[in-house]
């Protein structure tokens, strides 16, 4: 990003003039969070010279140890610390952030602040990091901070061979799809306090109270003035369009979806007097044809948009902000 800022509202003006801030403030934030919660810890191996034993001993390495007169016994056992992989994995995408010319010093020194609670912990070479991690309740805190690791690391992939433009890709595209809904509701959030902007479950409007096995409607970004509602559900595919018979049509059961929270929605608030629209917002493909639609179905406009996350980030915000004005 060469021009411009993207301003995050936090408890003072920030600007952001290139992702790398973006990531780095992202990062710092959270963190901060962790931090307060208290860092993981977690069992790993470790292995050391000591003169009293504890956990397994090793005979062969502790026969080397006496015969140099060292006189210590080489011991297994597993240690509870803080150096557990989801700690080494931020602690070294912190490192990425360090080096980069992009980042300013203010945000480095709040990075090498947040470092002094790492200092047990360990750096790793994340090109070996398996990056399909199993979350549960112990580390679920820290799931988001590692799909924006991942997203960083990706970043610093893309920029030192040269592919600058290239569009990034996780193992499991069920990541980056969280990662791209999350961005997308953070940046109304920070960008546009004007519009209320959540993420809600939305109400099956019921003739009567069964509503056993009927699925949650749970919106990924809806943005609301007094006046109007608008329901944003994001789209991360390999394909923006499907194809029939050599036809390129919007995917059905995106469109079926969005036409049911609609519709649902503005039933219940139709009482308010509020208008209700949605809209598909596709993270944009190479594909020679991106969506770009509005229909109106059953007075209510439903639209089909795509984001350029391949531009700079002048131009993302751009496209955000026209998004914000038809709310």
């Amino acid at each position: 990003m060469k021009e411009g800022a993207f301003k995050a509202l936090s408890d003072e003006t920030e600007f952001f003039d290139n992702t790398d801030n973006l990531y780095a403030e992202i990062l710092i934030l959270r963190v901060t969070v962790q931090i307060k919660r208290g860092l993981l810890r977690d069992y790993i191996d470790a292995t050391e010279s000591l003169k009293c034993p504890h956990g397994k001993i090793e005979l062969s390495e502790s026969i080397k140890n006496i015969s140099s007169q060292k006189r210590e016994l080489v011991c297994s056992f597993q240690e509870y610390t803080e150096n557990a992989l989801l700690n080494r994995i931020l602690k070294q995408t912190f490192a990425i952030l360090l080096k980069s010319k992009d980042v300013t010093h203010e945000r480095k020194k709040k990075i090498h602040k947040l470092l002094t609670y790492f200092s047990c912990v360990e750096p790793i070479d994340l090109r070996f990091v398996n990056w399909n991690i199993h979350f549960n309740r112990c580390n679920a805190t820290y799931q988001m901070l590692i799909y924006i690791c991942h997203w960083i690391y990706d970043e610093w992939l893309i920029n030192h061979s040269q592919k600058k433009g290239t569009k990034r890709s996780f193992e499991d595209d069920q990541k980056m799809s969280r990662l791209y809904e999350k961005f997308v509701l953070e940046y109304f959030r920070r960008e546009h306090p004007e519009l209320n902007a959540n993420a809600p479950h939305l109400s099956w409007q019921l003739d009567d109270s069964i509503d056993k096995m009927l699925p949650i409607m749970k919106t990924d970004v809806t943005l609301e003035n007094e006046n109007r509602i608008l329901i944003i559900d994001t789209k991360y595919y390999n394909s923006m369009l499907q194809n029939t018979y050599n036809s390129s049509t919007q995917h059905s059961h995106n469109m079926y979806q969005i036409f049911t929270y609609v519709k649902n929605l503005a039933y219940e608030t139709q009482s308010a007097n509020k208008t209700v629209s949605g809209m598909l917002l596709y993270a944009k493909t190479n594909e020679a044809i991106s969506p770009d639609q509005d229909y109106k179905m059953s007075g209510n406009r439903i639209s089909v948009k795509s984001l350029d996350l391949n531009k700079d980030f002048t131009e993302i915000r751009s496209q955000l902000d026209a998004i914000a004005k038809i709310v």
